[in-house]
């Protein structure tokens, strides 16, 4: 948001006086929308990424207790990156770190702050909370050092969620049914990970970014599809996961506007995004594909997938994996029904993604295209193929597309088994109880 779209958040603007409530509700809104800023600006000033979070953290907490007491100020972000910045200083001088790095942190604070507890900055609005030309920098930099190699895949996307989302730990426990301590942990050992190997704050130079650039695409990728189709749980959907995914997707298009794979990636979000109000019914149990209201679809999210889908064609040589997928997603939504639904293209785009981004989920989901456009005789056999190469042994997945299939082919009692097994391995509470009464249907 443009600084001067921000409004300005003080105790007259809430309509009442300080409270610790409204303080709480103040940083919630400053953090969630200003994080990645807050942070990638603090981790250029001390060149310390773990650091930079830690002051952020500390920042936040203060502010919740002087907010509540004086009201919040005019200018919040920089408020908390001046507090931080404190902190910063303290950490330093604790260190006996009198070097450089402190010299310059010091510099940046007017006289008589520069110790802790100082009281809060006055609002000064040539004093530019971060360099106007470098935030943009920042942001990206904060993103690779996330979804830096070093990192195992899950403290990417819990590391990436916590700096560059803004979620806090609480938050991706609960979006990934996990304990809070063991994200708390993944965030931890990623900080002193990136710390031991020396990973600095900066832009990769542009050949290495090209490299890296498929982790940060991976990781917006993990947590999108965890929102849109959870592993586990009694909930189909996890709408605020996917969401934040779409808003991080957003803001590395506008950082990357000339690469086709990002806008690839925004498409297929936006796209399968979509159809999210259709997906459940007033229960929260799914609806399928066949059976959606497609009137429920979202008309705005469709464009903008479309539009995304076009700048990915237009600033690329061809569609990449996400785009592939994408457009895949695209003919679903210009189709009026299932029947009416262009499945021979799409086929030939499941073959595309499996040139150039195979796997056993693409070749399952090209066999379900198959079944539509050519009958589920020649699916099953590519699904039959699967099962005796081992490939997605133990998921729930083919066995799923193996029942439905048996089903079209007339093999109800073989379908049933195949259903069954589905449903046991499957991990989400939602969709188990679908194949469930699909295989109870069949006795």
């Amino acid at each position: 948001m443009a600084r001067a779209d921000r409004p300005a958040l003080t105790h007259k603007a809430t309509g009442g006086p300080p409270s610790a409530e409204s303080a709480r509700r103040a940083t919630e809104a400053v953090w969630r929308i200003e994080s990645a800023r807050i942070v990638s600006a603090l981790a250029r000033y001390t060149a310390d990424f773990a650091l930079a979070e830690d002051i952020a953290q500390e920042a936040l907490a203060e502010a919740l207790v002087s907010w509540s007491r004086d009201g919040t100020p005019a200018n919040p972000v920089g408020w908390l990156l001046a507090t931080a910045r404190r902190r910063a200083i303290d950490s330093f001088r604790r260190r006996s770190a009198l070097d450089e790095r402190y010299g310059m942190l010091a510099g940046q604070l007017t006289e008589g702050q520069a110790t802790s507890g100082a009281p809060a900055p006055r609002d000064e609005p040539d004093d530019l909370p971060w360099d106007p030309d470098r935030v943009d920098d920042d942001i990206l930099a904060l993103m690779f050092v996330a979804c830096h190699p070093v990192l195992s895949p899950e403290a990417r996307v819990a590391l990436t969620l916590r700096a560059v989302g803004g979620l806090s730990s609480e938050e991706i426990a609960r979006a990934f049914l996990v304990p809070q301590p063991t994200v708390q942990a993944r965030i931890t050992r990623a900080k002193k990970t990136i710390a031991a190997a020396g990973v600095p704050f900066e832009l990769p130079p542009s050949e290495e970014r090209r490299e890296r650039l498929g982790d940060v695409l991976s990781v917006l990728y993990v947590i999108f599809t965890e929102g849109s189709t959870a592993t586990a749980g009694d909930r189909l959907l996890r709408p605020d996961l996917a969401y934040e995914a779409i808003r991080l997707a957003r803001m590395l298009a506008t950082l990357q506007p000339d690469t086709p794979e990002v806008f690839g990636l925004l498409a297929l979000f936006e796209l399968t995004a979509a159809r999210f109000p259709a997906r459940t019914d007033a229960d929260g149990d799914p609806v399928l594909l066949e059976d959606q209201d497609r009137r429920l679809w979202d008309g705005s999210a469709i464009r903008r997938g479309r539009a995304a889908l076009a700048r990915s064609a237009a600033v690329g040589r061809g569609l990449g994996p996400y785009g592939l997928q994408a457009a895949i997603a695209a003919c679903h939504a210009s189709a009026s029904s299932v029947s009416e639904t262009d499945w021979e293209r799409v086929v030939l785009l499941y073959e595309a993604l499996g040139r150039v981004a195979p796997s056993p989920v693409v070749e399952l989901n090209r066999a379900v295209a198959v079944a539509m456009a050519h009958g589920p005789r020649q699916a099953l056999s590519i699904v039959d193929e699967m099962l005796a190469s081992g490939r997605l042994s133990g998921s729930h997945l083919l066995p799923s597309v193996r029942g439905e299939l048996l089903v079209r082919l007339g093999r109800t009692a073989e379908a049933r088994a195949e259903l069954e097994l589905a449903a046991r391995r499957c991990g989400n509470a939602r969709e188990r109880s679908v194949l469930l009464r699909k295989a109870a249907a069949l006795s």
